[in-house]
Order: structure tokens, then sequence, then C-alpha cells
């Protein structure tokens, strides 16, 4: 992971957060300065962010929103305060309402950005100021370590692209907490395509359909908030196993990037999940992340052990070859 070490200081005010990466200085700088890319890592998962303005000059201003699994919104901006390209920027981050003028109650901090050349390729520390003791217990208190951390360390995969991040190694499951999942699996073909795919039953029907010897039996979708949606399965012929569904409901939907959905096994008491999809595309090759919240522990331990990764494997390279057809 990117982040070798987090820090508070009480004292000093500050806190600091060290990351190092396979990249030069000029192209980490990049990935911190467009918003396309920034968009790709800001915000931890399941709060991925939305850049609306961005003027990269000393007085200019960059704003976003980061959107949760359940559709709220946590606004917030920057004020560059000094550019030193490729190597340093200083910022007034703060948090804001939906007009964009910052929050009462809550701090602006000075932060800074500084991207150092090392043998590994770049070094860089972030360090935010704040103007109390107060202040940093109150960001600390809102998840602030936990929330930088898990945004940065998605960082690689965009220094190094998406094919030479995940292109043949298959679908991927990495435990993040307690109770949440994410799973990764890179797809040849276009992010629209892949959209459809997963909203469109005709297509659903030719892919998502787990192990060899098993048919998909329900698949009705209406992919729109607060509409719900149904699939079964069932085996063919001799192979073992008894028929199964989920069910759920389209939480949030933005086309073709997000779509976050509730999961139920059909017919039990099992409680629910939240999946949350984000689809990024890059030359022609979508890189689909699926994060899981389980309701505790047990549940999602429960889950993995059933061998989901391999059968969530079969169907996604099922899609290829209906991708490429």
């Amino acid at each position: 992971m990117p982040v070798t070490d987090v820090t508070t200081d009480p004292e000093a005010l500050t806190m600091t957060l060290t990351a190092e990466f396979a990249a030069p200085p000029e192209r980490v700088w990049r990935a911190f300065t467009q918003p396309r890319e920034l968009e790709r890592f800001w915000g931890p998962p399941g709060w991925p962010a939305t850049f609306t303005e961005f003027d990269l000059s000393v007085g200019g201003r960059a704003a976003y929103y980061m959107t949760s699994p359940r559709g709220e919104r946590a606004p917030g901006a920057w004020e560059f305060l000094a550019i030193e390209e490729p190597h340093r920027f200083e910022v007034l981050d703060s948090f804001t309402d939906e007009h964009g003028d910052p929050v009462e109650g809550m701090p602006s901090m000075r932060t800074t950005y500084e991207f150092t050349a090392v043998d590994a390729g770049t070094r860089m520390t972030n360090v935010t100021y704040f103007t109390s003791g107060e202040a940093l217990e109150q960001v600390v208190a809102m998840g602030a370590v936990e929330g930088s951390t898990m945004a940065i360390n998605q960082l690689d995969r965009v220094l190094a692209g998406l094919r030479e991040y995940a292109q043949g190694k298959g679908t991927r499951s990495e435990i993040l907490d307690d109770t949440h999942v994410r799973i990764t699996r890179l797809i040849e073909g276009p992010r629209d395509l892949v959209w459809r795919a997963h909203t469109e039953p005709e297509l659903v029907k030719r892919w998502l359909l787990g192990p060899d010897g098993w048919r998909m039996s329900v698949c009705e979708i209406d992919p729109t908030p607060g509409g719900r949606y149904r699939y079964a399965w069932e085996p063919v012929g001799d192979t073992e196993g008894e028929a199964f569904g989920f069910d759920g409901e389209t939480v949030l939907a933005e086309p073709p990037r997000r779509a976050v959905t509730t999961e139920h096994m059909t017919g039990t008491d099992f409680p629910a999940t939240l999946n949350d999809m984000i689809l990024d595309e890059e030359d022609g090759a979508t890189l689909i992340v699926l994060v899981i919240e389980y309701p505790d522990v047990q549940t999602r331990d429960a889950v993995l052990a059933t061998g989901m990764t391999d059968g969530m494997e079969a169907s996604y390279a099922r899609l290829e070859t209906v991708l490429a057809g």
C-alpha cells in the first residue's frame, strides 16, 4: 500500500500523511492536479469525489463533493495558496455547504502536498495544519486518518494505468475492514457496454451465471433509484444444488459510472448487503470496482467462504466473451 505513515501532533497542531509511489513526481503531480484523475481516487471507498470546478492557479479554487452509497453529499473546496510544479502545492481546505460557502462550526485547514523524487519513485508528504487542538480532534474523530489512508491507497491503480494494474489478475477480493470487501476485475470493453451488461436483462442473462451447469431463470431489473430487481438461478441437467435467488433495490444510479443496490437472498431472513459498483474506463478497458458492505464480520466471512470470488470470476470471464461478440 502506498501510505507508509499517518501521525497527528497535538502540540504542533498537525496531521502528517506519508506515502510512496512507483512513479516520478511529474506523474504524481498530474494525478493530483487533473480533476478527472483526482475523481478516481479522491475520497475513501464508498465516497467517490466529483469535481465541479478546478482552477489551478494561486488564488484559484477547486470545488468537489463526495457522494455516499445512499446519496448523501459531503462538499468541500480548496483555495490554492502556492503552486510549485511539479513538487509542491498548498491549499486552504474547507468543508462547504451546497452553495460552496464554508460550513459554520467546521474548521478550515492549511494543507501542503510535497512530492520528492526517491529511488523507488516519489515520496509524498501531506501536512495539514490546524488552528486549534479542538479542530484537530474534531477532524480526526470524523475519520480523517482512516479516510485519507484508504483514499490515497487507491492512487496506485491510477498511476499504473488500469491494464497494468489489473489485467491478467482476474477477480480479486480485498478485505477493507470488518464490514467492507472490495472486488476488482478488469473487463476488456468500453464502460457504456459494461454498464448496459449490468442493467439490461437480456444482456445480464447471457453472463451472470456463475459456475458452469447453472442457468439464470429469473432476471428482472429496474435500474432507476427506488426500483426493484430480482435474480434467480437453477441447476441444469445433473448439476447438483438447489435453486436460489437474490432481490433488492436500486439505491443510487449515476449512469454509466456508478450504481448502488441492496442485495438480499430471496426467501430467507438473512440481512441484506449494500453493493456499490463504480466503473472506470481507460483505453477501451473498464475496471469494475465493487465495494460490498456487510452487516457484521461474521456475515462477511461466511459469504467469502462460499467461494464467491471464484463464482464472480466465472461470470466476469463470460461477460468479456459476450462483449467481444
